[in-house]
């Protein structure tokens, strides 16, 4: 019985459902991008012809996709500080704080995020005639999607760095987290080439948003699997799990 170990039959653990919630967030962002690059979302430096065009004949799309994203929002907030709830432990007894530089980039990205789906709502909602309101729009929409890459590299950094110490995220897992955060920070340092001609540098970015999906499902994975351990007696409520919870054998140390 679950009670004899210490452990409580609670299956929905905090840690639990803020794997999936960053299962829920890959999920919907890799959707949303699935929908709307198709549809012929304009890449940073299109022509303003292809703008207009775009954003005048797909606005229930656009609109589709920016009611989806505040569920993104919360999803990424409760990943993020499930993450932390995990790590606090182990960054304090090392004297660290990376867990929560890690949660501090996922905050400031869900807030870049946001200035970039509300100047898609406004270029959907510009008529054709404001050609020039819709070329600022654009390129406030650019160098803020850019400048993201800043905050995914912040998240990626610190959870990646936190996870590896605590024992919490394999080796390889901790490796593309850095990689990934590289790319996005170098894309982000050369943001004045991006967003005027991407060409080869916008790729920087791509690559690296590419590998922060499956570093986010990796990790969603992770806290998913994590079983509770039994809080020692004398160190609080009877059967409370630790924050160093350990993984169960098919996932954590390597």
């Amino acid at each position: 019985m679950s009670r004899k170990s210490g452990i409580e039959p609670n299956t929905w653990t905090f840690s639990r459902i803020a794997g999936l919630a960053g299962l829920g967030f890959a999920i919907l962002i890799a959707t949303t991008n699935a929908v709307l690059v198709p549809a012929g979302l304009p890449h940073a430096g299109a022509e303003g012809a292809d703008v207009v065009q775009f954003f005048t004949t797909h606005r229930t799309t656009v609109g589709l996709a920016s009611a989806l994203a505040p569920i993104a929002w919360v999803l990424a907030t409760l990943f993020g500080a499930g993450a932390v709830a995990v790590l606090w432990r182990s960054d304090r007894e090392q004297g660290t704080a990376w867990s929560l530089v890690g949660f501090a980039g996922v905050i400031m990205q869900n807030v870049t995020f946001t200035g970039v789906m509300a100047t898609r709502l406004a270029l959907a909602s510009t008529t054709v005639q404001d050609s020039g309101t819709i070329a600022g729009l654009w390129a406030l929409h650019n160098a803020l999607f850019v400048f993201n890459g800043t905050f995914l590299a912040l998240a990626m950094t610190g959870l990646s760095i936190s996870g590896r110490r605590a024992g919490l995220i394999r080796r390889w897992h901790g490796v593309i987290g850095l990689l990934a955060a590289a790319l996005q920070f170098g894309s982000a340092v050369l943001s004045p080439l991006v967003v005027d001609d991407p060409g080869p540098v916008g790729l920087l970015g791509l690559v690296g948003w590419l590998i922060w999906i499956v570093w986010i499902v990796a990790y969603g994975g992770t806290l998913v699997r994590r079983t509770p351990v039994a809080r020692p007696e004398g160190t609080g409520r009877p059967g409370a799990p630790l924050l160093s919870d350990h993984l169960d054998r098919s996932g954590g140390r390597s």
